[in-house]
Parts: C-alpha cells; structure tokens; sequence
C-alpha cells in the first residue's frame, strides 16, 4: 500500500489548451496539456518518490482519494449558521475532474499503466486546517474470480480474463 498527499489538483477543464500546428503541410487543430499540467503531472512523481515509491505497484491497482478543498476564512461563521453541512457552498473542482490528472501523472510510478487502476474511489472531504490537497491511498487490487466452470477454466492475465470453450 502506498500513501502520500499531493497539492491540490487543477481540474481536467484546466489541462487542455488549443493550439493549431502544421501536419502534412496542413493547419490542424489540437488540443495538448497546459504547462500547469505538465508541471502537476511532474510533482505528482516526484511527491510519491518522497513518499517511498521506488518501482510501480504490478498488476492491478485500486486508488482511494480524498480530496480536500481549501477551507475559506469564513469558515466557523459558516459552520456556526449551517451546522455539519456548512461546506456545500465551498468551492471545489468537481471530485471526478480533480483526480485524472495525478492518476496520469502518476504512470510508471505508482503503477503500471492507468489501465490497472481495476477500482477507482473518489471523497470530497470537508475543508480543514491542513489546506487543499489530494490524499491518494493506492494498493494491489484483488478481484473475485469469476465462474470459470460454465465455459472452462477462467484466467487472470494482467487484468483481462480469458476463458476457453473447449475441452
């Protein structure tokens, strides 16, 4: 199991920038990572190489984060007018968009391939004193075996299963 923090995460509506260039001697239009993004993706490596993460995980992988907005000067005046649920109107990414870019970032380091990531969870946390950040807990993922009797005898190779009909 491996667990670490990383910085807030820019959201996947921030990663993508247009650009035209030339291919085959025609103007195409792209879309490529935003130097933010590049930047975050390169933190994320290096984050979890502070952590302890010397070779990626092998085989599948399942992810749990929690991801924690910044908690705004206001706060306890919130709190104190709208009890436990005083955090709803606090600004955050949406929890989906926030996670895609560290997962990326975080190929062949923490895991293989985001292809392996078999189970992917996803808290919005309520805003605390330790700032906006993304707590990520990735561990080996096991999978219960399918019913391999019906059509044969059922396989688990790297996260594809495979059956044979015959005999």
């Amino acid at each position: 199991m491996i667990e670490f923090t990383l910085p807030y995460p820019p959201s996947t509506n921030e990663i993508w920038e247009p650009v035209v260039r030339m291919h085959n001697g025609k103007r195409k239009a792209m879309l490529v990572l935003t130097a933010k993004a590049k930047r975050y993706k390169a933190d994320c490596g290096w984050f979890a190489k502070k952590a302890g993460v010397r070779k990626p995980l092998a085989g599948l992988v399942q992810v749990e984060a929690r991801l924690y907005p910044a908690r705004p000067e206001d706060w306890s005046e919130r709190q104190r007018k709208l009890g436990a649920l005083w955090d709803l109107d606090v600004r955050c990414i949406d929890a989906d968009n926030g996670v895609k870019v560290a997962i990326d970032g975080l190929k062949q380091i923490a895991f293989g391939d985001d292809r392996y990531v078999w189970r992917y969870t996803i808290e919005r946390m309520e805003p605390d004193e330790h700032g906006a950040r993304l707590v990520l807990v990735i561990s080996p993922y096991s999978r219960h075996t399918p019913q391999g009797d019906m059509f044969g005898r059922a396989e688990l190779d790297e996260g594809v299963i495979c059956g044979s009909m015959g005999g």
